[in-house]
């Protein structure tokens, strides 16, 4: 919903772009993609808010829930954050079984459809736009911190995004996110079986950038990390990882995701979730 006295949002679909792979910096990835966000939520919650539940859970396109998984562990009066927390779903989710859950997210249009379901709903969740790498709050101020295929993909300087989630995280602090599993990045983008190809390398980690074609200006931001360096990248912020899932495509499930679907969801992971908890000194 538009608030009276802000500009009028721009929305899907993007202006025209040109894929290409080059090296950006956090300020460029940061600068494309909340805009990008703010253009495409409108889309995004129309096209999936039913999927995702007002008050519910999934993990990633194949429809894993929370309530299935179990990642988080105990939820009932902890604190929680979600990184990249978008319309609100699971942190809702999450406040109707018991736990303190706050949202954080890049994009205010996102926002804003958190305070449309909040009030459509009457579970409220407490959130403040922001970014994973300067996260504003406290050292040690929160039990789980979990990012549901939100911010991490999005996020360049992701050391320092680790880094932020630690010392958040009170000592023995579960720290659980799900990606596109990286496995992907080999593949085309494309849900048929075109997409089954692979056409790259697993081991390139160029960002995948987006151009707009009339500006030149830099529109939207991916980054890839192999499976190896997400378990460096925890183990070096000093986190035992505990669960790795790939959740298989529901033999029943229809849905069409982007570049997930059926045809490749039968035979390629989509998605990776990772649980990790945080040493105590």
């Amino acid at each position: 919903m538009e608030q009276p006295g802000q500009p009028r949002q721009e929305h899907w679909p993007h202006p025209p772009v040109t894929a290409h792979r080059q090296a950006v910096t956090e300020e460029e990835s940061r600068r494309a993609n909340g805009p990008d966000w703010d253009r495409y939520a409108d889309e995004y919650q129309a096209t999936h808010g039913d999927f995702l539940g007002d008050i519910g859970f999934v993990w990633g396109p194949e429809g894993l829930t929370e309530a299935e998984a179990g990642i988080l562990g105990e939820l009932e009066g902890r604190d929680v954050l979600e990184v990249g927390s978008g319309a609100g779903q699971c942190s809702r989710w999450i406040r109707s079984v018991g736990g303190r859950a706050y949202g954080l997210d890049l994009s205010a249009r996102q926002l804003q459809h958190s305070l449309r379901i909040d009030e459509a709903t009457g579970v409220a969740v407490p959130s403040v736009r922001g970014t994973a790498t300067a996260l504003p709050f406290a050292d040690a101020t929160f039990d789980v911190v979990f990012c549901a295929f939100g911010a991490l993909q999005f996020v360049a300087d992701i050391e320092q995004a680790v880094a932020e989630t630690a010392r958040v995280l009170r000592p023995g602090g579960r720290f659980a996110f799900s990606i596109t599993h990286p496995t992907r990045w080999m593949f085309p983008d494309d849900p048929t079986e075109e997409g089954l190809t692979a056409s790259q390398s697993y081991w390139d980690r160029t960002p995948y950038v987006e151009l707009d074609d009339v500006t030149g200006e830099i529109a939207y931001v991916e980054h890839h990390r192999t499976l190896g360096d997400w378990v460096s990248l925890l183990a070096g912020a000093g986190f035992r990882l505990t669960t790795l899932l790939e959740p298989e495509w529901p033999e029943e499930h229809d849905r069409l995701w982007g570049g997930w679907s059926a045809v490749r969801g039968r035979v390629t992971p989509g998605t990776a979730i990772f649980g990790a908890d945080l040493l105590a000194d």
